[in-house]
C-alpha cells in the first residue's frame, strides 16, 4: 500500500520523459508513455493485492507542505480511493494503446495525457482538500490541449466550453473550501480536521457550504443541467482524450462529492437531498432520450455517459451504505465500459470510415468490414445495458436496491432509464454494424446526414492493429471480471463507508 503514490510520481515522469523521447521520434515517446501507464498499473495492483479493507484512510504520506496555512501533503486511501485508481491504471494503458496512431506532435500528446493521469492519481489519494484541489486542477488543464490541438468535430469550441465549465465549478469548490477553512479557525485543510470544525457551523452555513462545493464537483460530474460540455466535449476530444474524459475524469467529480461535500457537510446534504436526487433521475431520463435521437455515432455514447452518471449521483443521493457502494461500483464500472465504446467508435471505426453519422454508417457492412470491432461493440453495449455477465449490471442493481430502500418512486424511475438505455443501444447497434447497403429497404427510419458516405468501393478499411485489440480485450476483461465477481470491489468499498465521517454523512441524510 505505501508504494501507491508512486503511480502519481511514475506518471508525472513518464511525462517528462515522453516529451523528451517524441524529439527523436514518435515510437520512442509511444514505448515511453506505454511503459510508463504500466508501470504505473503494476504498483496500483500490487497495492490491490496488499490491501486490508477496513474503515478510514490509510496513510500513505503526511509531510508539511504550507505549514502557515495548515496545509499537508497527505496520501491515503481506503477501498473507495483503491478502486478508482486501478480504474485510472487500465484506462491509462488502454488510452495509450487505442493512440498507437498519434503522429502528430506525438511526444506532447502523450506527455499531456500521462500528467492528466498524474492528476487523477493524485485525486484519488489526497487526504488534503487543498492538496485534492491542486490535482484536480492539474487533471482538467491538459484536456483543454489535448481536444484543442488533436481534438476533430468544433474542437476549439469543444476544448473552450469544457474548461470554463471545469474552471467554473472549480472556482465554486474553491470558494466553499476556503469559507469552510476560514469558519473552522484556519488552521487545516485535512479532510477530517474540516469535518469536525463544519460539525459546530449553524444549519444554514452548512446548507451554504455544502451547496457551493457538491455543485462545483457535480458539474465535472456531468449533474444535469450542467452537463452540457461533456456531449461537446466527448465528440470534439481525440478517442483517447474521449476515453479519459468518460471513464476518469467525470469520476473525479463524482469522487469529490462523495469524499469531500457529503461527509464534510451532512446538514447541508440532507437538506439537499431530495434535490440533487431529482437532478440525477433527470439527467438518467433526458440524456437517455436524447441519446436515443442523436445521428453522430460519437453523441450517442456523450449522451450515454451523462445518464449512466446520472445513476452514480442517484447512488449518493440514496445516501445508504448499499446505493453508495453501488455508485462506487458504477464509477468504474462505467469507466471501463465508456472507454471501450469510445474506442471502438473514435479509433475503430471513425479512423478507417472517415464518418460518424449512423445515416452513411448503415450503408457500410461493418459487421463483415470490421468483425472485431462489431463484436466489441455488442460486447460494451451488452456491459452499457446492464446484462448479467458484464459489471453493469451488479453496479446498477446495487443502486436500485439501495436506492428502493430510501424512495421507491425514485428507484422506479431510474428503472425506466435503464430500459431507454437499452432502447438506444441497440439502436445504435443495429444502424452502424447491421445495417444494410439498400437505404430505402432499410427497416430503420431515415435519418440525416451531414456527410456524404464514401462509396463502398473507395472504402479500404485496414485491420484492427494489435495495439487495439490488446485495449479492447484489457477492457472487455475488466468488465467481465467485476461483472461475475463484483464482490472483489464491493469487499473493498463497504467497509470503507463505515468510517466515522461517511456514517455521518449516510446517517444523517437517509431518511
Amino acid at each position: 500500500m505505501n508504494a501507491l503514490p508512486w503511480t502519481i510520481y511514475i506518471s508525472f515522469a513518464g511525462a517528462v520523459l515522453a516529451l523528451i523521447a517524441g524529439a527523436r521520434s514518435a515510437s520512442a515517446a509511444r514505448w515511453v508513455a506505454l511503459a510508463t501507464a504500466i508501470a504505473a498499473a503494476v504498483v496500483a495492483f500490487a497495492a490491490a493485492a496488499d490491501f486490508s479493507p477496513g474503515p478510514g484512510l490509510q496513510a500513505l504520506k503526511d509531510v508539511p507542505w504550507i505549514p502557515e496555512m495548515g496545509i499537508r501533503y497527505h496520501l491515503a486511501a481506503d477501498g473507495i480511493s483503491l478502486t478508482l485508481v486501478i480504474l485510472t491504471a487500465l484506462a491509462a494503458v488502454a488510452g495509450i494503446l487505442f493512440s498507437w496512431n498519434i503522429e502528430e506532435r506525438t511526444g506532447e500528446f502523450f506527455a499531456l495525457f500521462l500528467a492528466l493521469i498524474g492528476g487523477v492519481y493524485g485525486v484519488f489519494l489526497s487526504a488534503d482538500a487543498f492538496l485534492l484541489f491542486v490535482f484536480y486542477e492539474i487533471a482538467i488543464v491538459p484536456k483543454y490541449f489535448l481536444i484543442a490541438k488533436w481534438g476533430s468535430t468544433n474542437r476549439e469550441y469543444g476544448a473552450m466550453k469544457l474548461v470554463l465549465y471545469s474552471f467554473a465549478g472549480s472556482a465554486l469548490v474553491l470558494a466553499g473550501l476556503l469559507w469552510a477553512y476560514a469558519l473552522g479557525g484556519g488552521t487545516s485543510f485535512a479532510l477530517g480536521d474540516l469535518a469536525q470544525a463544519a460539525s459546530a457551523f449553524s444549519r444554514g452555513e452548512q446548507i451554504g457550504l455544502f451547496a457551493l462545493v457538491f455543485l462545483g464537483f457535480g458539474v465535472l460530474a456531468g449533474l444535469f443541467p450542467f452537463h452540457t460540455w461533456a456531449p461537446t466535449g466527448h465528440v470534439a476530444a481525440p478517442t483517447a482524450a474521449s476515453m479519459l474524459l468518460a471513464g476518469v475524469v467525470m469520476k473525479l467529480g463524482a469522487y469529490g462529492c462523495l469524499r469531500v461535500a457529503m461527509p464534510l457537510f451532512p446538514v447541508g446534504f440532507e437538506f439537499w437531498q431530495s434535490t440533487i436526487a431529482a437532478l440525477a433521475l433527470a439527467g438518467i431520463i433526458y440524456a437517455g432520450l436524447i441519446a436515443l435521437v442523436q445521428d453522430d455515432f460519437k453523441f450517442v455514447i456523450g449522451y450515454s455517459s451523462v445518464s449512466h452518471m446520472g445513476f452514480v449521483l442517484l447512488g449518493l443521493a440514496a445516501a445508504n451504505a448499499r446505493a453508495v457502494s453501488g455508485a462506487v461500483l458504477q464509477m468504474f464500472s462505467h469507466g471501463v465500459i465508456a472507454g471501450l465504446l469510445f474506442a471502438v467508435v473514435g479509433r475503430m471505426v471513425y479512423e478507417r470510415t472517415h464518418t460518424r453519422q449512423l445515416a452513411d454508417l448503415r450503408t457500410m457492412p461493418l459487421h463483415r468490414k470490421l468483425p472485431f470491432a462489431a463484436l466489441t461493440f455488442v460486447l460494451a453495449g451488452l456491459a452499457s445495458m446492464g446484462m448479467p455477465g458484464f459489471s453493469g449490471f451488479p453496479a446498477e442493481l446495487t443502486i436500485l436496491i439501495g436506492t428502493w430502500k430510501t424512495s421507491p418512486l425514485w428507484a422506479a424511475f431510474a428503472a425506466g432509464g435503464i430500459l431507454i438505455a437499452a432502447a438506444f443501444t441497440l439502436r445504435v447497434i443495429h444502424i452502424s454494424f447491421f445495417g444494410t447497403t439498400d437505404r430505402s429497404a432499410s427497416p430503420v427510419a431515415p435519418l440525416a446526414s451531414n456527410t456524404a458516405a464514401p462509396a463502398m468501393h473507395e472504402l479500404h478499411y485496414g485491420p484492427i492493429t494489435w495495439a487495439e485489440k490488446a485495449g479492447a480485450l484489457l477492457l472487455i476483461g475488466a468488465t467481465v471480471y467485476v461483472g461475475l465477481k463484483p464482490d472483489v470491489l464491493l469487499n473493498w468499498i463497504m467497509p470503507a463507508l463505515e468510517s466515522p465521517l461517511m456514517r455521518a454523512a449516510l446517517k444523517q441524510a437517509t431518511p
